[in-house]
């Protein structure tokens, strides 16, 4: 083939700010799985940033060619496609997210208006908690469209329930159907009624000519996975490599348009009767970002819930003046 018949690679540009343990363990799992073409980190902490970035590049003969910078400059962001935001506050032990609402809505105000200003046509994701509430801080400062600021929601979450029911139910996690909907934090849910292995219900389900999916344990569940992060910050100081992993299957979505359906977390509009407060709903994902929001089959209880956790976000934001 002459080179003017060959296909020229499209370059993608994933940008993460905050060289953290969240940070870096998205640019590694990104790096690995090749998810684009170049990794920018960007962190005001000049030696870490670029320590991280050069550990990383140390390891290109192992991994599909990526190309990775680290910089204290904004401008190593430049034209990224994809920006994610992890640095801010960090989680404490006993600490629940919300509290954390202050402190990293005041870094949104600085950080906002510079990142769009070097990547104006990218796709903000935040995971620096409490996300919910973050996600239409940054909105708000920024004047984007719902479509393309969102935050990692609960996807980690149905990823850490999917685990759970598959291990209890001796399948493959990829063959169980269930999201965890609502806030990121402790009033979020599961949706039970729609939830399934493969088509069958889940309260159908027969392991060794029992059905284990009771309404007790439906509960104990839930809670292991309301109270997941908490377990893990208490053993090891903060959840890293699985929302890595999530922020990963986000940048994929996007990077190439697949139109995934994801559990991100968006300002919703009407959703079952609740709008201007971001709430995690599966919605299409792709290259604009947050397209349709799914009305997945809820019961009135699961309503009532999504309402309520609503609630809790409006007055988060109340309490931070938005």
């Amino acid at each position: 083939m002459s080179p003017s018949n060959e296909t020229t690679v499209r370059r993608t540009k994933i940008g993460i700010v905050g060289a953290g343990s969240v940070g870096t363990s998205l640019a590694y799992a990104a790096m690995i799985r090749g998810t684009a073409t170049d990794i920018a980190l960007y962190d005001l902490q000049t030696a870490k940033v670029e320590a991280e970035a050069l550990d990383l590049s140390h390891g290109q003969m192992f991994a599909p060619g990526v190309r990775v910078e680290g910089s204290d400059d904004v401008a190593v962001l430049k034209d990224a496609d994809i920006v994610f935001v992890t640095a801010g506050a960090k989680q404490r032990p006993g600490q629940t997210r919300l509290d954390l609402a202050g402190a990293n809505t005041a870094i949104l105000k600085s950080l906002m208006p510079q990142l769009v200003e070097q990547a104006p046509q990218a796709v903000f994701v935040l995971v620096t908690n409490p996300c919910d509430v973050l996600t239409v801080v940054a909105q708000q400062i920024t004047g984007l469209s719902h479509q393309r600021i969102m935050s990692s929601g609960t996807v980690l979450d149905t990823s850490r329930l999917r685990w759970l029911i598959g291990s209890e139910a001796q399948v493959n996690t990829s063959s169980v159907h269930a999201y965890i909907i609502g806030e990121h934090g402790d009033s979020e849910f599961p949706v039970w009624s729609s939830a399934s292995i493969g088509q069958v219900p889940l309260s159908e389900w027969e392991v060794d000519g029992r059905r284990p999916f009771t309404t007790e344990r439906l509960d104990e569940l839930k809670d292991q996975v309301v109270n997941a992060a908490y377990r893990v910050i208490e053993g090891k100081g903060a959840t890293n490599y699985a929302i890595g992993l999530a922020g990963v299957r986000i940048a994929e979505a996007v990077l190439k348009d697949q139109q995934s359906v994801l559990s991100v977390s968006t300002v919703l509009e009407d959703y079952y009767g609740v709008s201007g407060v971001a709430l995690s709903v599966p919605s299409v994902v792709g290259g604009a970002g947050v397209g349709q929001q799914l009305r997945i089959p809820m019961g009135e209880p699961e309503k009532q819930q999504l309402r309520a956790s609503a609630g809790t976000m409006r007055s988060s934001l109340h309490d931070l003046g938005f």
